[in-house]
């Protein structure tokens, strides 16, 4: 642990900083300010001192260069057990800052406020000390402190109160790394900026560090605003599988449910569950909570620690059922009050209120160090044939919308086997279709569930008559593919002469 004996503190925005300077002030740091920031520490009662003491240069050029001086840098950056650096800081008496806390002129809100020809109030805004003295500070975070983003300032006022002040080393490298984000994100508004160019919009969003990626010994980070997409009412903080799987929710539930995330909407009460990125769980009912019901009931063992996706309102008896087995998130348009206090008992639930589908025109991913875009698979059906010996029966024909849109949601190769809107099985990932296929079947079996009547979508075509052969012995009625296949006519064929119903849809739905 490392005592706080000086501050820096320089800020566009001065609000959420009062507790903190007092606290400062509780425990005997120094504190060296500028200009307005240093004039609200005035107002306080605190002592301060001005940055133009250790310079002996007054703020000049309109306030352009401030901080910009050897002995305000070296006093940030100067190693503490470094002999050389030491003696240097002796030599110039150059004081020791063991924190900085800074933010940046608001360079984006100053563009997107900008109207007429005249740039000067947007140049202005680029700071050129703020970043200099964040990158310094992060740069030695080994002896200082730096706090760049204002929502840190209620975890740092609790670093102080419990901590008298002091900080550890991985404390100020987490705070480091939140510093040097700070600096990219706001390069890169400049840069779009002068490029004319929407290309930074990508990258002009907030930069969040997650735990670790996939494995623990992987890092990772979030590029965007998830507060525009939910509300967290409880839990832990999102993990990077965990936003693969909620992404990957979302966007089938959308599928499913047009009107979602509206808490009050006329679609069919629709309930999934997920697990690394596949639907192990679906099902429609006529309330929500029946739905919850069949979506677990077809695949109990998998739903442990899923992800879970209502499109309606969670109400009490749903919360009393969801409760009973473990989950990592849960998502829906709302919950009510007596929900909500029973799903908040086990602390690490991840609850989340879903303001909006972030569904655009395009999906992209990256790879081989470059980036792949493409349009985003809208879609269930680009046509309706029916090809077998027979029409499809109203029962089957919404079983095979439903069947479609599971489909188009697993990892390819991929078969979804549905009775009465409800996943029995599926087989995702799969290098070959028959493989996908005698999974699914297996999966239904595992859970007691009778295929006769059932029906069947695959996400590619079938490029023999083995698939539609092996539905039909487990009783699958009724078949749906977007064909393509040189040998459609063979599956075709026997559905024919076995009474099976066969959509083609013309709408391949890989999922790589």
């Amino acid at each position: 642990m490392k005592k706080i004996q000086s501050a820096l503190i320089s800020v566009f925005y001065k609000d959420g900083l009062e507790n903190i300077i007092q606290l400062l002030h509780k425990n005997d740091v120094k504190i060296y300010s500028t200009g307005g920031t240093q004039a609200f520490i005035e107002k306080l009662m605190v002592p301060v001192t001005p940055v133009e003491s250790i310079t002996n240069y007054p703020s000049i050029l309109g306030g352009r260069v401030k901080t910009l001086h050897p002995l305000v840098f070296g006093g940030i950056l100067g190693v503490r057990d470094d002999a050389g650096h030491v003696a240097d800081m002796a030599a110039y008496n150059i004081p020791e800052i063991d924190l900085v806390i800074v933010d940046l002129y608001p360079f984006e809100k100053t563009v997107a406020a900008h109207t007429g020809d005249d740039e000067s109030p947007i140049i202005e805004k680029i700071d050129i000390g703020g970043p200099s003295m964040l990158r310094a500070a992060a740069k030695n975070f080994k002896d200082v402190m730096v706090v760049a983003l204002k929502k840190d300032y209620a975890a740092f006022e609790q670093i102080l109160q419990e901590q008298a002040a002091e900080t550890s080393i991985e404390q100020r490298r987490e705070y480091a790394i939140k510093a040097f984000d700070v600096c990219t994100h706001y390069d890169t508004a400049i840069s779009a900026y002068f490029h004319k160019t929407d290309l930074g919009t990508a990258f002009n969003k907030t930069k969040q560090t997650l735990r670790y990626g996939e494995n623990p010994h992987q890092s990772a980070t979030f590029h965007g605003e998830l507060n525009e997409l939910f509300h967290q009412l409880h839990g832990k903080e999102l993990s990077y599988n965990n936003l693969v799987d909620v992404a990957a929710a979302i966007d089938m539930m959308h599928d499913l449910s047009p009107a979602f995330p509206a808490a009050e909407n006329n679609d069919e009460p629709s309930f999934a569950i997920f697990k690394h990125t596949n639907a192990c769980g679906a099902a429609q009912r006529e309330t929500i909570s029946k739905a919850w019901e069949a979506a677990l009931s077809g695949d109990p063992e998998s739903a442990f620690g899923g992800v879970l996706i209502s499109n309606k309102i969670i109400d009490t008896e749903t919360a009393i059922a969801i409760s009973e087995i473990f989950f990592e998130v849960l998502m829906a348009p709302d919950f009510t009050e007596d929900a909500l206090g029973i799903l908040q008992k086990k602390k690490n639930r991840i609850i989340l209120r879903v303001l909006k589908t972030p569904v655009g025109k395009n999906s992209s991913k990256t790879l081989l160090d470059g980036t792949l875009v493409q349009q985003h698979d809208e879609g269930n059906f680009a046509e309706w044939t029916e090809a077998g010996d027979r029409s499809c029966t109203e029962t089957e024909k919404q079983d095979l919308i439903f069947a479609n849109i599971i489909c188009k949601h697993l990892k390819s190769n991929a078969i979804a086997i549905i009775k009465d809107k409800r996943l029995l099985g599926k087989g995702c990932g799969q290098t070959s279709r028959v493989d996908a296929l005698r999974h699914a079947v297996e999966k239904a079996k595992q859970f007691s569930a009778s295929l006769d009547g059932a029906v069947l979508a695959s996400d590619a075509f079938f490029p023999f008559d083995d698939c539609v052969k092996i539905a039909h012995e487990n009783g699958i009625t009724a078949v749906i593919q977007p064909g393509g296949s040189i040998r459609d006519a063979d599956s075709i064929a026997f559905c024919k002469a076995n009474n099976m119903a066969m959509v083609i849809t013309g709408l391949r739905h890989f999922k790589h």
